[in-house]
């Protein structure tokens, strides 16, 4: 069946606040406070929804994940998700280049009651992540942050994941123009080569997914390490 025309943001956008209205509960939603706080800060809405926040969350509890890493934070929504998968024992690390946003993400993520699950930690993610521990190694990796720097990004997360941990990367359709090889924009750039880099890898196995909704048509890549 064709596409139908009259589908669009608009559209999109309704079914994600219709889904929301029906898989978000009352506790869960408390979580759009983030969202807000940024908005107010004037920070980038990027974001995941909250449809996609408790999708992350359902693949934590899905391999009852511990341990989890992301690389960008922003206004720590994501963050809030992950700490409510992994409980009050487990453990969130994430990563943001901006100390402004850090401090944002903090407040809303100890309003959200996780300050002691959610551990942030400030600077540039190739400067951060040379430095954790690999002796305690992340069941989930959730890359959302510089497109550029995906291959990069994704080396790290192999070194500090064991076989059966997930990885996650956000933002690899940038609305069609991944499959534009001619393309001067360097974030479709760092999203082809990172796909090149994990076709031709065998210490994963993966797929990506396009996605549409309230963010418009994007999608992901889930990787399970092998």
């Amino acid at each position: 069946m064709p596409f139908p025309a009259e589908f669009s943001n608009a559209t999109w956008t309704a079914v994600d606040n219709y889904h929301d209205e029906i898989y978000i509960t009352k506790d869960e939603a408390c979580f759009d406070a983030a969202n807000d706080a940024s908005q107010a800060a004037g920070h980038p809405p990027h974001n995941v929804t909250a449809t996609q926040g408790k999708f992350l969350q359902i693949i934590c509890q899905m391999i009852k994940a511990k341990r989890v890493l992301e690389i960008g934070t922003l206004g720590g929504y994501s963050s809030i998700w992950f700490a409510q998968a992994v409980g009050a024992d487990g453990q969130v690390v994430t990563i943001e280049v901006d100390p402004e946003r850090a401090e944002l993400a903090q407040k809303n993520i100890t309003k959200a009651g996780a300050q002691n699950v959610v551990e942030i930690k400030v600077g540039k993610g190739l400067d951060v992540l040379p430095t954790l521990p690999t002796d305690h190694l992340y069941d989930v990796v959730f890359i959302d942050a510089d497109k550029i720097n995906n291959q990069h990004y994704y080396e790290w997360a192999l070194k500090l994941t064991h076989p059966g941990s997930v990885i996650i990367v956000d933002n690899v359709v940038r609305g069609g123009h991944v499959i534009d090889p001619t393309t001067n924009e360097l974030s479709v750039q760092g999203v082809r080569a990172f796909n090149q880099k994990v076709a031709n890898d065998h210490r994963v196995t993966a797929s990506a997914l396009q996605t549409v909704g309230a963010k418009g048509y994007d999608g992901f890549a889930i990787l399970l390490v092998k």
